[in-house]
């Protein structure tokens, strides 16, 4: 990062930015319908077949967070490799692979990146890495709402505990206490439950989010390529190229960051999507009065 300021200042932290935002909008319109739809069927499924509350919700919530990621991909595939090669493109101080096969191609923006890729490799190309996106993003996605779940029960369960003790205290004096929480405690319970949950799947996951980020960013129209015919690296050739280079301690290059990136994202996406929730159940309630 210190490097990347060093040779091109803040714009190159932002190189991308404008395709993955233009990408956002269908991606989280796929990603929510599939998670409602799915949330609601597997939820009162799994209920019906006799599964306790808890264990049921945290199902629902793992099988709607795997649904979603399987239809958000479909759009963030392309849109990923796209930002990505725009990311890392001209990065001279790199003195790895990327940089190298990168530079036989320059992009001006997202849209011409996007018809070069297509006009080199195809729609093949726009989706390299789809498969490991899946195995990452899909687990990722399942490892998180089952874990958000089950974190948001536990946080207010120990706020529940500690009201209880409250309320005690005060009903020895004769005082009462609700143990109905305010809506800044329920977005409070909500954005720690979403860091929380975000930590573990970036942890469980990190080892193929590398994979999937090194064949993206690895351009298979470079001059070694096209010499010998070959397509770019297999997941197993990657593998092996990580492991010669740092160790299995290269999986987790960038884990730091990551962490903080899925915490921060989870938290704001979480709290935003309760909040419109309640807001849209307040409306069809006054709708219905």
């Amino acid at each position: 990062m210190i490097a990347l300021l060093w040779y091109e200042g803040l714009r190159g932290l932002y190189r991308g930015f404008g395709t993955s935002l233009i990408g956002t909008i269908p991606a989280r319109a796929l990603y929510m319908t599939a998670l409602e739809v799915t949330k609601s069927n597997v939820g009162s499924t799994t209920v019906r077949l006799g599964f306790p509350e808890p264990t049921a919700s945290a199902i629902a919530n793992a099988m709607a967070g795997l649904s979603a990621a399987l239809a958000a991909q479909l759009v963030w595939t392309p849109v990923d490799v796209v930002s990505q090669r725009l990311m890392v493109q001209g990065n001279d101080y790199s003195n790895s692979k990327i940089s190298s096969s990168l530079k036989s191609c320059k992009y001006m923006n997202g849209i011409d990146a996007f018809r070069k890729i297509l006009n080199t490799d195809g729609p093949r190309g726009l989706y390299r890495g789809f498969g490991i996106s899946i195995m990452t993003y899909a687990p990722s996605n399942a490892v998180w709402w089952a874990s958000y779940s089950v974190t948001q029960r536990l946080v207010w369960d120990g706020i529940g505990s500690y009201m209880c003790k409250k309320d005690d205290e005060n009903n020895e004096n004769g005082g009462v206490v609700a143990l109905r929480p305010d809506s800044r405690t329920v977005m409070a319970v909500q954005g720690v439950s979403a860091a929380m949950a975000g930590g573990v799947s970036a942890l469980v996951t990190m080892p193929l989010d590398t994979i999937k980020t090194r064949l993206q960013v690895l351009d298979c129209s470079d001059d070694n390529n096209n010499n010998n015919g070959r397509k770019g690296p297999t997941v197993g050739q990657t593998v092996r190229n990580l492991v010669k280079e740092g160790g299995w301690m290269a999986f987790y290059r960038g884990l730091g960051p990551r962490w903080a990136s899925m915490s921060l994202s989870a938290t704001t996406m979480i709290t935003t999507y309760e909040l419109l929730k309640r807001l849209s159940t307040k409306n069809q309630e006054n709708l219905i009065r």
